[in-house]
């Protein structure tokens, strides 16, 4: 069997040549530029992964680069033997599925009677939708309202304040308005009403949409801790989220060092928080990096698509 090359030619016969199989230098050039770029990304987290796995002499003398030294499992056994670590971060996954349930749900609810022309009052709820992104009362009248609301130290003010995000539900109606208005026209005809023809039409074709802000969500609700820091005492510790842990830990580890660097007796942290703290940072993170990938062919769609058509 004999293969020939095609050749394409113009109007004019001249030839145009065959397809383009020849690797120039700058694909080269920017095949090693990617790659570089990729390491630059996990190089920190290589680091961080390293340092979990690193004893602490290695830590103590700064000895830990890309590989771990004097490798043992000190830190993530530490970790899941203390009750606090595994109560959080099971709180936080539970924590997180919540938000983005309740989030997902409100964010729907709010943007697709917004594809409506004959809405009363739609250009007016757009408007006061839009000044919250640039206007806010304040922290203290927004901790106040709260207190009134009694939602200080419950589960619910880790949900509600932030379940709803203006940008999110700007994105999503774009989104709606690049569906075809003829299928909710022919749906109308039909004698579908508008849960109907959100639940079966609009909603089967946003996955890409649906999947970007759930992974908006999921992100900035596992990745947050400002809230519980704020609306949470240390008395209710069974709801502080893993992010918060972390944060505790990277504070007593700078006031054991400070209290070192002074001399003071009894700061003998024989370097294991330097290795617990990096274990922490790869625990609270890898959920994320697994999420990522299941969502990541829907992302770029997600954002580009709903910004096409208003």
């Amino acid at each position: 069997m004999v293969v020939t090359e095609k050749k394409f030619k113009d109007n004019d016969g001249h030839s145009l040549g065959g397809p383009r199989n020849k690797k120039t230098i700058m694909d080269y050039v920017l095949v090693l530029f990617f790659i570089g770029m990729v390491f630059i990304t996990f190089a920190p987290m290589l680091n961080i992964l390293a340092r979990s796995l690193s004893d602490a002499t290695a830590l103590s003398l700064n000895e830990v680069g890309l590989l771990p030294v004097g490798f043992h499992l000190d830190a993530y056994r530490m970790i899941f033997r203390d009750s606090a670590y595994t109560q959080s971060l099971w709180f936080t996954t539970y924590l997180t599925a919540t938000a983005v349930i309740v989030s997902m749900t409100l964010t729907i609810s709010t943007a697709f009677p917004l594809t409506y022309d004959n809405l009363k009052g739609r250009k007016l709820f757009s408007i006061f939708m839009i000044l919250t992104m640039y206007f806010s009362a304040g922290l203290i009248p927004f901790f106040l309202l709260l207190r009134d609301l009694n939602l200080l130290n419950t589960f619910l003010v880790l949900v509600i304040p932030n379940a709803l995000s203006v940008f999110n539900i700007i994105v999503m109606r774009a989104f709606f308005f690049t569906i075809p208005i003829s299928l909710k026209e022919a749906a109308e005809v039909e004698g579908a009403n508008p849960f109907q023809i959100l639940v079966k039409i609009y909603l089967p074709l946003s996955t890409p949409v649906l999947a970007t802000l759930t992974l908006f969500y999921a992100v900035g609700r596992w990745n947050g801790f400002a809230d519980a820091l704020m609306f949470i005492d240390s008395a209710h510790s069974h709801l502080h989220p893993i992010q918060l842990l972390l944060w505790r830990l990277l504070q007593a580890q700078t006031n054991i060092e400070a209290a070192a660097m002074e001399g003071f007796a009894g700061t003998d942290w024989g370097g294991l928080t330097e290795s617990l703290r990096a274990a922490t940072i790869i625990i609270a993170t890898v959920p994320i990096l697994l999420l990522y990938p299941w969502l990541q062919r829907y992302f770029i769609s997600g954002v580009t698509l709903g910004a096409v058509k208003e």
